[in-house]
């Protein structure tokens, strides 16, 4: 399949496609975010959600730029938007006078109340994943309750890893969806 092809029955939504893409450039849109962030968590997470807004935005991709240029673009604005949030973050955190500095420290750790509001939003969300379909709810456990990398979970469900990092960006959308319905 040429890649002219894969973006015109992407447009479509046929899924094969948005796979052919997804293999074809995930290593150039992991590998332009490995670099920028030196960290291989954030770069995988930025690259799923490239992929998934490039999937959601396909329509909009115009064909006199080289696709892969779209996606690092997509990327590019996704890290900026990562870093203002995480440096938002950081400067909340943190005093400009050194004359209002605490110097008690804090208890961080969770009041009884707080670890009750976790436990129930835990439930709820364990019951918003039932609603899924059991090959979702599998990738979803394995990724995030057993914390598998997709590598462990591909060998584990003996299936491609394409198929796992589409499965598992179909599976966080559905969740997404079934989560903002409430």
């Amino acid at each position: 399949m040429e890649i002219e092809q894969a973006i015109k029955k992407a447009k479509e939504r046929n899924q094969i496609a948005f796979n052919y893409l997804l293999d074809t450039f995930w290593n150039d849109v992991y590998g332009f975010q490995l670099k920028r962030t030196e960290n291989e968590n954030d770069a995988e997470d930025i690259t799923i959600q490239t992929f998934s807004k490039a999937f959601d935005k396909i329509d909009s991709y115009n064909e006199k730029y080289k696709f892969k240029t779209w996606l690092l673009t997509i990327s590019k604005n996704i890290h900026i938007d990562f870093l203002r949030m995480k440096k938002t973050t950081i400067s909340n955190n943190t005093l400009d006078n050194d004359d209002n500095r605490v110097k008690s420290i804090i208890d961080e750790s969770p009041s009884p109340e707080d670890k009750i509001i976790t436990e129930q939003n835990l439930t709820k969300l364990l019951h918003d994943i039932k609603k899924l379909k059991p090959h979702y709810q599998e990738v979803i456990n394995l990724r995030y309750f057993q914390e598998l990398s997709y590598q462990e979970i591909a060998s584990t469900l003996d299936e491609p890893m394409s198929n796992i990092k589409v499965k598992l960006l179909r599976a966080k959308k559905l969740l997404a969806e079934i989560i903002q319905k409430k």
